[in-house]
This record gives C-alpha cells, structure tokens and sequence, in this order.
C-alpha cells in the first residue's frame, strides 16, 4: 500500500477548491453586486423602542404612528425625521412624561431616517416609502 505525503493532499484539497470556483462557461469579471434588498411595502405602521434598527417600507399616502415609552428618569428625546418623504400629522395626546409619541403621513416617494434617544439608549429606524 502506497503512503500520501501531506504535500499530496494540499495539492489535491488545493485542485479541489479551484474547481468548486469554477464560472458556468462565462467570462470572468468582478463578482456581480447582490440584488438590492426589497422590504415589503405596507399601508400603515406602529412602531416602538423594539423596532429600532429595523427598515421598514410605507406606501405612498400611508401612516406611520410611534410611541416610545420612556419615564421621567429616562426620558426619549422628541423624535427626529431625516429626510422628505414623510409629513408630520397629529400623533394624538402624550399621556406620561417621558414617552415620544409621533405620527406621520408617506406624502412621497424617498427615504426618512427616524432617530431619538434616552440616556445611553439611541433609537434608529429606516423607512423607505413608495
């Protein structure tokens, strides 16, 4: 029986690898860039502190209504809207001091970036409206 040098079996893992890189008979290139990620679109949202970081797609004419319930000790900054595509509308009354309440109507097509914070905490939400 024949022994296998380690040299023989990097060689063979080396081949191995090099083939499972093989194209399909196309031309080489870059690599294309990953299809964009497409967010379900809905006609209405309610958002709080446990969305943070999430984005999120509005219809066009669709409302967007958050409450972050803060207290008095740690209270949420008022919410920040970045970007155009979202009006202010009346969030209704803010019952205990510390929340941040806020509402709005997808007036048009873009991106709004949607922040506050509290202490240490900061709250972020991406929506995309369409």
């Amino acid at each position: 029986m024949r022994r296998t040098t380690p040299l023989t079996l990097a060689a063979l893992a080396a081949a191995l690898l090099l083939a499972g890189c093989a194209t399909d008979g196309g031309a080489a290139g870059p690599p294309a860039s990953p299809a964009p990620l497409r967010v379900k679109c809905v006609s209405a949202l309610r958002l709080t502190a446990a969305d943070s970081g999430r984005t999120l797609c509005l219809d066009k004419g669709g409302e967007l209504r958050l409450s972050l319930d803060g207290d008095k000790a740690r209270p949420w900054k008022p919410v920040e809207a970045k970007g155009g595509a979202l009006t202010p509308i009346n969030p209704g009354l803010v019952i205990r001091p510390g929340d941040a309440n806020a509402a709005y109507r997808a007036e048009k097509a873009g991106t709004v970036e949607l922040t506050s914070a509290r202490a240490s905490e900061h709250w972020r939400v991406t929506v995309q409206v369409r």
